[in-house]
């Protein structure tokens, strides 16, 4: 017989699935972080969680490290299990095989070759399943996968550093470095959680960043830049330094054809996207594309421009800002004209928590909905595996 526990054990077993689900972080993706647990007579007797993209799901690992039979035992799981065949055989089935007693599931998963499915089948087959322990904190682990299920779109963080005045740069365009040692160190750590990097053409050219995380352990991200008219050199170092995929242009037909054949001559790919209003790389569009590939996160950098561009299309998901305690005066600003002219009209922010590194503050927030509508659904479409 399945074990019985309280609504409170149950969150704090899910508590512990969701710290497991977190080493995954950066290495999963299209697909979802997801930790599971499984547990007997209040003893955790084994963990497990979703290494990599096309590796063994949680489940799997758990019930594999288990050094003891897990008949009528509990799993406590942060996302519903699969029950179809995809890159590996469907969870359920051998949940169902290894005659577990109890699961316990965080949220659903909105996979449509998943939603309800895993539930309906374990059920089913007689076993008692628990859903929404703990929901909110399992929908959050993994607020880009959702998203992207969703619209086909990736989730978008924009992240800048300023000064305690709202400046990217001094009058003169100085800007190395506002921030401090750690807080350089944190957003590296960033950048290995995303798919993708994001810089506009003015900041390629007049930082020539690499974009990588060298700082800490970590995949680099994709690197993209904004250029519209192919204006920085094939030889910028965020197209080609660091190890992995080269960077890639995101560009219009406005570009000349002689600049397109020197980038096409060194081996540097260009997406051609249609012109916005102002001439500009079409960012929604981008977003599609990039969708298309599979980038479930994109990190914006800047410079000002693109990251006002994205707040002001309602593009951006997450706002992640590097506050250090300067103040210089005349600047750059971090954001330019969103076309607000109302208090009641600015963009509202839900701060989800603030940190400190080495005397500067990290605010980390999210754009609430009523500011950043989602695009519509692309239509039916298979989520990872």
């Amino acid at each position: 017989m399945a074990e019985r526990r309280s609504g409170t054990t149950d969150e704090a077993f899910m508590r512990r699935a969701l710290r497991i689900a977190r080493k995954g972080e950066g290495q999963v993706s299209p697909n979802p972080m997801v930790g599971a647990v499984i547990v007997r007579e209040g003893r955790i007797i084994a963990e497990g969680y979703h290494r990599c993209c096309g590796a063994n799901h949680a489940e799997i690992n758990a019930l594999q490290a288990a050094r003891e039979p897990v008949k009528g035992a509990t799993l406590y799981v942060t996302l519903e299990p699969c029950s179809h065949h995809g890159r590996t055989p469907p969870c359920v089935e051998a949940l169902i095989a290894c005659q577990i007693g109890r699961v316990v599931i965080g949220t659903m998963d909105p996979n449509p070759l998943v939603c309800g499915k895993g539930i309906k089948a374990l059920r089913g087959k007689g076993i008692e399943t628990t859903v929404g322990v703990l929901e909110e904190a399992c929908l959050r682990l993994n607020e880009g996968f959702f998203k992207f299920i969703r619209t086909g779109i990736p989730f978008v963080t924009v992240k800048f550093a300023q000064t305690l005045d709202g400046r990217i740069a001094t009058s003169e365009g100085h800007s190395r470095w506002i921030s401090s040692p750690a807080s350089l160190r944190f957003a590296h750590r960033l950048r290995a959680t995303h798919d993708a990097i994001l810089v506009g053409a003015g900041t390629a050219l007049k930082d020539d960043p690499e974009l990588t995380c060298r700082l800490v352990p970590g995949r680099n991200p994709l690197r993209i830049v904004v250029d519209s008219r192919l204006r920085i050199p094939p030889e910028s170092r965020l197209l080609s330094a660091g190890t992995g995929k080269r960077g890639i242009v995101a560009t219009t037909e406005r570009a000349p054809e002689r600049r397109r054949r020197l980038f096409e001559k060194r081996g540097i790919e260009l997406l051609t996207l249609e012109s916005d209003g102002n001439g500009q790389v079409d960012l929604d569009g981008l977003l599609r594309v990039l969708g298309q590939r599979g980038t479930t996160a994109l990190l914006v950098e800047g410079g000002a421009a693109l990251i006002t561009s994205f707040l002001k299309g309602g593009l951006a998901d997450r706002l992640i800002v590097v506050i250090a305690p300067k103040i210089t005066g005349e600047g750059i600003n971090a954001i330019g004209d969103l076309g607000i002219r109302r208090m009641d009209d600015a963009l509202n922010l839900s701060v989800e928590r603030i940190l400190r590194r080495d005397g500067d503050w990290i605010l980390d927030a999210r754009i609430r909905p009523g500011n950043r509508p989602d695009a519509p659904p692309p239509g039916s479409r298979p989520g990872p595996s």
